[in-house]
């Protein structure tokens, strides 16, 4: 500042020019720096595994974080693209915090494939995640669901009358799970044949991902093939080989439940799901 311009300024002009000139530009630039280096430290995942319910998800975990190339967040099922949907990024990003930097970050929560909303807000955040999905024969898994939900306390009606109730149970549900953190708590535990619609799950996630980050995977060869799934779930996600444990896990079980179900009412159900079969094995070459 030159003499003449001093000499026409008070103090309290000169601070204020300091403030404008020298002050203000550092602070914006420290906080652009102090943004960077918070969102340089943010972990999120590098792969997902959707679901479906009752489908292996509970072993395929603990397989994957006994990958010393595999960081989990110690809880399964994060619930950040349904039930949590309505925290920040920073709270998801606090899951994997703890991974190395060399580890590939991922999390398994069922209810992401089920979600209407889920698919489009997990590709707003994370475009080019790795997508595992499981699958469990459409009956069998829409029988153990239920049982499921009877065990936790979420089911009082008897099988039959649960399953006739499924639509009514859960109308008007998209208008609650289209808002952030919306809850609807039948859609979450009563949904025993809506959840085992695959086709329409997988087609919703194929409108916002390429085929190349889907990897669709038969429960049931999880646990015969352990193996041969182990290394194509490996090889999906671009990690080292890793031996398998001596036993395989088979996590989260039912109570032996569906040996008592009518075998007339499983052919009703096979019927209703008829749809779901015959998609998954033109579309993808799944069968059951």
């Amino acid at each position: 500042m030159t003499p003449v311009v001093r000499s026409t300024l008070g103090p309290s002009s000169l601070s204020t020019v300091r403030k404008a000139v020298i002050e203000q530009p550092l602070r914006s630039l420290w906080q652009m720096l102090t943004w960077r280096l918070t969102r340089y430290r943010e972990r999120l995942p590098d792969f997902l595994c959707l679901g479906a319910q009752k489908s292996g998800t509970t072993t395929l975990h603990e397989l994957l974080s006994r990958h010393p190339g595999v960081y989990l967040p110690p809880c399964k099922e994060v619930q950040y693209f349904t039930l949590e949907s309505n925290q920040d990024t920073r709270w998801y990003s606090a899951h994997f915090q703890m991974a190395n930097a060399n580890q590939s970050c991922g999390e398994i929560t069922p209810y992401y494939l089920f979600h209407p909303d889920a698919p489009r807000r997990i590709h707003t955040l994370l475009p080019d995640a790795k997508l595992i999905v499981l699958l469990r024969d459409p009956v069998e898994r829409a029988l153990s669901g239920y049982f499921h939900s009877v065990r936790h306390g979420f089911e009082s009606l008897s099988l039959e009358e649960a399953f006739d109730c499924e639509n009514k149970r859960l109308a008007g549900a998209a208008d609650i799970l289209f808002n952030p953190g919306g809850r609807h708590d039948s859609h979450q535990h009563h949904s025993y044949l809506s959840r085992s619609r695959y086709e329409l799950q997988i087609g919703l996630y194929r409108q916002f991902f390429d085929q190349s980050q889907m990897l669709l995977i038969r429960s049931e060869d999880l646990f015969q093939n352990t193996d041969s799934v182990w290394s194509r779930v490996l090889d999906f996600l671009g990690l080292p080989p890793c031996p398998l444990p001596s036993e395989v896990p088979c996590a989260n079980q039912g109570a032996g439940e569906l040996v008592s179900v009518d075998p007339r009412f499983r052919q009703r159900l096979r019927t209703q799901l008829d749809p779901t079969y015959r998609a998954l094995m033109i579309d993808h070459g799944i069968r059951w």
